[in-house]
């Protein structure tokens, strides 16, 4: 589905996977990294050969935020329209990120700062390296902490007292931390995390992804629903998959006492 030169992408038996490779600048995020992610994210929805999606980085760090010099220094050149043209772009990712009815898994190998510590947030599962560590540090450099929807996403899930320490003090918080705010799948040791990784995106790839979609797809439109409109809107995706193909095989292998074997469909 394209070709992208601000960062490494790899497609294996079903698994894409997206290395940030500025290691020196500890992955920080440039122009050509913002539009060519908002590119892959949107693509992926519609790409059959990924059914399941890993963000991770190379070297100390996961994803540090925009560049200081490439991002924030040009744009002090731009007027309210070029602004609200880049925000809109970066507030884009996070948006396909959610939209994309794939699996999403962050495997955080280090430093998450600033828009890097929303892409995690973005994702489904965040697999943490004991080293990893999470800094929403837009208050910190003078921002609002509200940015690419994470004041919407984060209450929902550390809760809002703890997404208003996060975003309002900016504070660096560790693995540990991380995981018991519940920000965190697992913490694995760092020499693992990519083994860890790996195994949870077999187990998704090889799963029913059209199931595993609808319940993304559910996750999201509940969130301004009422319990009876929630029970109703249930009622009819659950309908659908009763029917789908996948349920189908479910039954099939549980008669003939062996593993089920998913296609998506």
């Amino acid at each position: 589905m394209g070709s992208y030169q601000a960062f490494d992408y790899r497609i294996e038996d079903g698994v894409g996977t997206v290395t940030f490779t500025r290691p020196d600048k500890l992955n920080s995020i440039t122009f050509e990294v913002y539009a060519e992610l908002e590119r892959l994210t949107w693509a992926t929805q519609t790409d059959e050969a990924v059914r399941v999606l890993v963000l991770t980085g190379t070297g100390k760090g996961f994803c540090s935020g925009g560049d200081v010099h490439a991002i924030i220094g040009e744009l002090f050149k731009r007027d309210v329209k070029g602004m609200l043209e880049f925000t809109r772009m970066t507030g884009a990712v996070v948006r396909n990120l959610r939209l994309l009815e794939k699996p999403v898994i962050a495997a955080v190998n280090g430093i998450a700062a600033g828009a890097g510590a929303v892409l995690a947030l973005a994702s489904d599962f965040r697999i943490l390296a004991d080293t990893a560590r999470f800094a929403f540090l837009f208050t910190k450099v003078g921002l609002t902490g509200a940015d690419m929807g994470v004041a919407c996403l984060l209450p929902r899930v550390v809760g809002f007292g703890r997404a208003a320490e996060l975003l309002m003090l900016g504070d660096t918080i560790d693995a540990t931390t991380a995981e018991r705010y519940g920000l965190a799948y697992k913490v694995v040791p760092a020499d693992r995390l990519m083994e860890e990784t790996r195994a949870l995106a077999r187990r998704l790839a090889d799963g029913p992804t059209q199931a595993l979609g609808m319940t993304k797809r559910m996750l999201n439109n509940e969130w301004g629903m009422d319990l009876v409109a929630a029970i109703e809107a249930e009622a009819q995706a659950q309908a659908l998959l009763l029917m789908a193909e996948d349920h189908k095989e479910f039954y099939r292998a549980f008669t003939e006492k062996r593993p089920p074997k998913f296609t998506g469909r």
